[in-house]
């Protein structure tokens, strides 16, 4: 019996494998695709930082999971936290200059690994993939 092959499978086995080749890249700097992608958050706020609660919905998680990623990339290094000075009840956390390099590297990496993956496309199959991607994304929205 052959199993169907779907979209929606497919799109799950690439995931895991972008989400396994990149853990495996960040092995190195003991971080993992969760931990960056909080990095990455900070990063791109004004001043290099956000509360707490803000944290948790850029990574769309729960506030005792951001406090555990927030602890442990402070932990190595790569965040601070800090008390809000306008609200003593505000929890704040910022990227430090380790952590900011950190977000230099990857992206740098993230590109590599994006030309890595469309390689296999000639620039005009790029052009329509993406479109195609972007067409989805949406559609899920």
């Amino acid at each position: 019996m052959t199993e169907t092959i779907t979209c929606g499978l497919l799109i799950k086995q690439i995931n895991d494998a972008l989400e396994k080749r990149a853990n495996n890249m960040l092995r190195p700097a003991r971080l993992t695709v969760t931990q960056l992608g909080a990095l990455l958050a900070l990063d791109r706020a004004p001043n290099g930082n956000l509360t707490m609660k803000d944290m948790e919905r850029e990574l769309h998680v729960a506030q005792s999971t951001t406090v555990g990623i927030m602890s442990r990339l402070e932990q190595k290094g790569f965040v601070e936290s800090f008390g809000d000075t306008a609200d003593r009840r505000v929890k704040r956390v910022r990227i430090t200059e380790e952590g900011a390099q950190m977000c230099a590297m990857a992206r740098e990496n993230m590109a590599a690994e994006d030309r890595f993956l469309m390689s296999i496309f000639s620039p005009e199959e790029q052009e329509e993939f993406l479109a195609q991607l972007q067409k989805l994304q949406k559609h899920l929205n």
